[in-house]
Formats: C-alpha cells, structure tokens, sequence
C-alpha cells in the first residue's frame, strides 16, 4: 500500500492541535540509519487507510518529499470519544533485517468438517492473529488456516498451521498454543439422548392405540 506524507517543521502539543484543525495528523518515522522524521499526513486519508487490514500488517510504501521509503505501522492514538486520529508512528524497515508483525489469521472451511456438519459443533477461534518473525519480502498481508479437518474432541494447535516460506511464529515461551478449539453445542448434544428416551414411549402409546378395544358385556 502507499502512503504519501509531509515534513512537519513544528512539534509540540500547540503545533500538534493546529495541524489537526487543518485536517491533518501529526506523526514520526523512526529506525534505521536515518534521524527520525516529523511528519503529518492527510487526516481523511489516513482514517480510510485504517480501515484496511493490510494497512496494519503489511510492509508500505511512504512518499515524503518525493523520496520513497518502506515502513510499517506501529502505534496509533485515538481520541477517547471523537473520531480523530491523534497521532500516528511509523517505523522504518531494512530489507536485511528480520523484523516481528503481527499477523491476521483468515479462517475458511469450517462448516465442512466433521465436527460442524456432522456432529454438530462449533469452531472457537482462540487465536485471531500471530506474531511473525522474518524479511520484510516474506511478510504475508495474512495467513490462510484451513479447518475443514476439524474434528469433536480435537482441537488446532499453532504447530498444525502451514506458515508461509521463510516465516517463522513467535510464541514467547507458549509451547503449542491452540488457535481454534471445538466446542460442542449444549442443545446439539442433549437432543439426542432425548429422542432416544422418547422412542420407546412413543412406540408403546403406537401399540395401545392400535389395541382393539374391549366390548362392553352382553346384558342379561
């Protein structure tokens, strides 16, 4: 994605809340060889790349006074109640470096596995998201997780997960943590027995009704 930003000559908190009231967001660029950058970007820009999942997970392309440069997104200040981007920080990235993200898991095929379609329970999504290490060129926008082989009483563990080539999990000492858990639904589960107890009562009242009744006695 691309992103272009301005020199920002001024900072401070004054500086700040008049850039803003000119429809701007005030930011910084840091790491790397070079100084950090004091920058300020189109506030209505900037609110719509937001709402973009690869804004916050992919490697971008930032254009500040005409010179290109790779960043990546790294915090982000709101205001409590308004909508109104505060302040923005970007990081610079060296393409020989490894560098941590976290990145946003797409979960697909859930409601053809075994456990949801046939025995009736649901998938939970513990993990939505990983941390990665590796090169910005290996970063992925997302990983794919495939559960179409979930199975009642299993769950899918971080190791079950294919990770792209050259991206590698950061677990902070978690050994295995799980990602997707299968529940199974309370209802789902009762039913069953429940049809099973109401079977034989059910065939007993068939056989009663299906039993002549008696004749009433001849009268002497």
């Amino acid at each position: 994605m691309n992103i272009v930003a301005f020199e920002r000559a001024k900072q401070g908190t004054g500086a700040s809340r008049r850039l803003r009231n000119t429809g701007r967001t005030p930011g910084i660029v840091y790491g790397g060889a070079a100084e950090t950058s004091l920058i300020e970007i189109d506030h209505n820009a900037l609110w719509h790349a937001l709402k973009k999942e690869a804004f916050h997970s992919s490697v971008l392309d930032m254009e500040i006074a005409g010179k290109a440069q790779k960043v990546l997104l790294r915090d982000v200040q709101m205001h409590p109640f308004k909508q109104l981007i505060l302040h923005i920080d970007f990081q610079r990235v060296d393409a020989t470096t490894k560098l941590h993200m976290k990145v946003p898991l797409h979960f697909s095929g859930d409601e053809n596995s075994p456990a949801v379609k046939t025995d009736g329970c649901i998938a939970n999504h513990i993990l939505t998201e990983i941390e990665v290490l590796c090169l910005p060129t290996d970063l992925p926008e997302f990983i794919a997780v495939d559960l179409s082989g979930l199975k009642k009483g299993r769950s899918l563990h971080l190791n079950d997960i294919v990770l792209p080539k050259g991206v590698s999990a950061v677990t902070h000492g978690k050994n295995n943590p799980v990602v997707v858990s299968v529940v199974a639904v309370a209802g789902a589960a009762e039913a069953a027995p429940a049809a099973d107890a109401a079977a034989p009562a059910k065939a007993a009242a068939g056989k009663a009704a299906a039993k002549p009744a008696a004749k009433p006695a001849a009268k002497k």
